[in-house]
């Protein structure tokens, strides 16, 4: 029987983090070894009476824990900064934090290069997110406008979603000639329309009580096509962390999206 893969968490304290850590403790075929906090001294629940106890520099993480794997739920900026050094002491990375933007994904994959290991940077997590993806990539093929709503809880910082962004792009991608432009001559309030990627309005709202949903409206001559998806809880995205971090010890580069890993494009 194989060794289990050794995995950290950065952002172990996170909403979703602390769904990875419990994931992967549980998970037979996995040894969660550490994780990454901003607070020294910190600690994340694992089940009644077990205790992580995390590390809050990132040097000390890799040093003391020897991950093979290390999975990153924090912001841009810091994801950056872990990245520089996990991926050049030789550790695997999956990357489930929002708002990387192109200059940073190709730093991430130059320096996945250098060490010879795999990055994969994931927008959604979620299975079916990734199917709706999909769905409207092929949808893209006949219908020649189309919408995006992505609707997450009050606390999401970026707007659009990394997800409506990947979606839009994959959409683009998917036809031989663009989409219909907006027929809109006049705006009675500011960004009334949304915001435009390659043809297609992203609509983004943020209000509590929501997690993360979103919805791509296809309209055509006498008929009207609508994709949704909806997250009810950041369990959602486990069984896609889980995936990724079994997968990307097998690749070198930069792995984008979910999808590549599941036989999808």
């Amino acid at each position: 029987m194989a060794e289990p893969i050794r995995v950290a968490v950065a952002g172990a304290r996170g909403r979703v983090g602390r769904e990875v850590v419990r994931a992967v403790h549980a998970a037979p075929d996995l040894a969660l070894v550490g994780g990454l906090s901003r607070t020294a001294g910190a600690t994340v629940e694992l089940a009644a009476g077990q205790a992580l106890s995390l590390h809050a520099d990132v040097a000390a993480l890799l040093r003391d824990a020897q991950p093979q794997v290390l999975v990153d739920f924090t912001w841009p900026d810091a994801t950056m900064a872990i990245a520089r050094a996990a991926l050049a002491s030789g550790v695997a990375m999956v990357v489930g934090t929002s708002g990387i933007g192109p200059a940073q994904l190709e730093e991430l994959r130059q320096l996945a290069e250098r060490g010879g290991v795999g990055v994969a940077v994931v927008p959604n997590f979620a299975l079916g997110a990734v199917l709706l993806i999909h769905f409207a990539k092929l949808a893209s093929r006949y219908f020649d406008a189309a919408e995006i709503i992505e609707l997450h809880h009050d606390g999401k910082l970026d707007a659009p979603s990394g997800t409506a962004l990947a979606t839009a792009e994959a959409m683009a991608q998917a036809r031989a000639a663009p989409f219909a432009a907006d027929r809109t001559v006049k705006h009675l309030l500011e960004g009334v329309r949304g915001g435009a990627l390659a043809d297609v309005r992203i609509h983004s709202v943020r209000l509590p009580g929501l997690v993360a949903h979103q919805e791509v409206l296809f309209g055509g001559p006498g008929q009207f096509l609508t994709l949704r998806h909806d997250v009810t809880s950041r369990e959602a995205y486990v069984p896609g962390v889980l995936l990724a971090i079994r997968a990307i010890g097998q690749r070198r580069g930069l792995i984008y999206g979910l999808d590549a890993l599941l036989g999808l494009g």
